[in-house]
């Protein structure tokens, strides 16, 4: 018979694994301009992340943003998200 806590670790896992990749583009995100963003401030929803930061923040983003997904293939392989907005 299958325990319950084994069931919920595989979900443990999946969970574990999608707030790691948002860490990652935090810090590679800080690394590159120069700005602390908030786990909370971002999101990644159908392979796109999401920022909630200000404008000025955003447009150095966009600016640099060849940057940024090569250091993002770099630390996160062959899934990576396609796109910032």
């Amino acid at each position: 018979m299958i325990e319950i806590k084994d069931l919920l670790a595989r979900f443990d896992s999946i969970l574990t694994k999608g707030e790691g990749k948002v860490e990652t583009i935090r810090e590679i995100i800080a690394n590159i301009i120069g700005v602390e963003i908030k786990k909370e401030d971002i999101k990644i929803k159908n392979n796109i992340i999401y920022l909630n930061i200000k404008p000025i923040y955003k447009n150095e983003i966009l600016l640099k943003k060849e940057k940024i997904f090569t250091k993002i293939k770099e630390s996160l392989g062959k899934k990576i998200p396609e796109n910032i907005r």
